[in-house]
């Protein structure tokens, strides 16, 4: 190869491991914001999730324009549900253990959370109970949509889908350990009294995904004092032009 030539980088010019071209594509047709007008995408990994360092101009409320840079990481969009008994107001959760936590001063990396996983080209319901059955060995029934919410804004594209769901007692075994093997997943089974999860909020409960759920979940969903039994609220909107939201 001479000399100001560069080696195919994979993701870009050859398949990656996932057999993906083109990364450096995506953003450069954005036009839903007149005040941001993309300049260059570069792909700076793409070994199983896709880093991505973007420049564009960025218009100022002053009308001034400036180029910014700004790197993300695209893991794909998610799903996380709240698993909920109304009447023994327990909740289901799962503790696994989580390398980036650990590294970054949580005591031993084994967090408390609500089951959650990765779309991987499914619809969020349809990821959602396949991800609770792998990490609770429950079939969820009827689920209910809460939120969609973007979790780390500052560099991460992901929205994760925000879901509950009742569960029966007896369908789970609290202390089972679950989880795809072959994923290197070595999940534990929790069932909490609802009041004694909300009370380890902050403690040993520091997920951003369940705090929310639970936090609904005692304003808003199952435990709420304003809520009768049994009562679903309808899932929010899809984005839509008018600040709301429509399905696709």
């Amino acid at each position: 190869m001479g000399d100001g030539e560069r080696m195919p980088q994979p993701g870009v010019d050859v398949p990656d491991r996932r057999g993906r071209t083109g990364l450096d594509r995506t953003g450069r047709d954005l036009d839903r914001n007149p005040r941001v007008r993309v300049r260059d995408v570069r792909v700076l990994a793409s070994n199983w999730y896709v880093t991505r360092t973007t420049a564009f101009d960025f218009q100022h409320a002053d009308g001034t324009w400036t180029v910014e840079e700004r790197e993300t990481y695209d893991r794909g969009d998610g799903a996380t549900i709240l698993l909920y008994e109304p009447e023994a107001r327990t909740v289901l959760l799962t503790r696994q253990f989580r390398f980036p936590v650990y590294v970054n001063g949580h005591p031993d990396g084994m967090l408390v959370e609500t089951a959650a996983g990765l779309l991987d080209e499914d619809d969020p319901e349809t990821a959602i109970r396949r991800e609770a059955e792998e990490e609770t060995g429950h079939v969820v029934g009827d689920v209910e949509h809460v939120f969609d919410v973007f979790m780390s804004p500052g560099s991460v594209t992901e929205r994760l889908h925000f879901f509950a769901a009742p569960y029966r007692r007896g369908d789970v075994v609290p202390g089972a350990r679950t989880g795809l093997a072959d994923e290197g997943e070595d999940i534990e089974v929790l069932e909490l009294p609802f009041e004694d999860a909300l009370d380890r909020i902050g403690r040993d409960i520091v997920d951003a995904k369940t705090v929310m759920l639970l936090q609904w979940a005692a304003l808003r969903g199952p435990f709420s004092t304003g809520r009768a039994a049994g009562e679903r609220r309808p899932s929010p909107p899809e984005w839509g032009a008018e600040g709301g939201r429509e399905r696709a």
